[in-house]
């Protein structure tokens, strides 16, 4: 497994997970992940982070790891070096103090009274669905807040390319959100709706020129406090896909 480092000082390591990889096992799945390369290659972060149980019930070692990143979504997970910075972050992201940007291709375009704007829609279980979250109408067990910004970069008829800043760290929160506005981020098969899903599974032009096979979402950067003192902004290179995808928009 070949995985890019970004950055690396004394405190953290900024890693760019490719989309597919999970960032630790699910319980279920014997494929290798990011927390395998960090133990193969950084063994002393074993020591480092906090014990998580599974859905399952097992317990789990996430060495470093401050945050969390979906399978699918490419892009910069934060690694803490040492007890002292992984504690110091971890209390960043609780505070959310971290500033966090990501890009999205998502199906449909906006009107210009809605070129950015704010999701705000707390987020629980759907009712329906037990790998699923929702920001709908019927939604499951604790309601909690999330908050979402975001702004059109570039449009055109059938797509629109994305700024996001989740301000709220729930799980699947981007891709929630955004399907509660009927822009289903594309190439997502948990979210998207029936009609993109079948799109999708087709040979179908639109696309296919955009040159997704993968969750449009990608983790493009991090703003955060050094135990230093020292804020620094790390940023992982677009994939070639969204480049493509920019590329496209622009010269239509």
């Amino acid at each position: 497994m070949k995985i890019k480092i970004i950055y690396e000082d004394e405190y953290i390591l900024a890693l760019d997970k490719p989309s597919g990889l999970l960032v630790h096992t699910d319980g279920r799945s014997k494929e290798k992940t990011l927390v395998d390369w960090i133990n193969e290659n950084y063994p002393k972060l074993k020591e480092v982070g906090e014990e998580q149980t599974l859905q399952n019930g097992e317990k789990i070692q996430r060495p470093g790891i401050v945050h969390r990143l979906d399978r699918d979504t490419s892009g910069i997970i934060i690694v803490a070096k040492t007890k002292e910075t992984y504690q110091f972050l971890k209390e960043q992201f609780q505070d959310r103090k971290v500033q966090k940007i990501y890009n999205a291709v998502v199906w449909g375009n906006f009107s210009p009274d809605k070129i950015e704007g704010v999701i705000e829609k707390p987020i629980g279980r759907s009712a329906s669905d037990f790998r699923k979250w929702s920001a709908e109408y019927g939604a499951k067990g604790e309601l909690r807040e999330a908050v979402t910004e975001y702004k059109v970069l570039v449009q055109n008829k059938d797509f629109s390319f994305l700024e996001v800043r989740p301000k709220t760290g729930r799980t699947h929160q981007i891709r929630v959100h955004l399907k509660s506005i009927s822009h289903p981020v594309v190439c997502d098969k948990l979210y998207g709706s029936k009609k993109s899903n079948e799109l999708q599974e087709m040979s179908y032009d639109k696309k296919e020129n955009l040159g997704f096979d993968r969750l449009a979402l990608h983790a493009l950067s991090i703003k955060l406090e050094l135990p230093n003192g020292t804020h620094i902004t790390i940023e992982s290179p677009l994939p070639k896909e969204f480049e493509n995808a920019l590329n496209l928009f622009k010269n239509v």
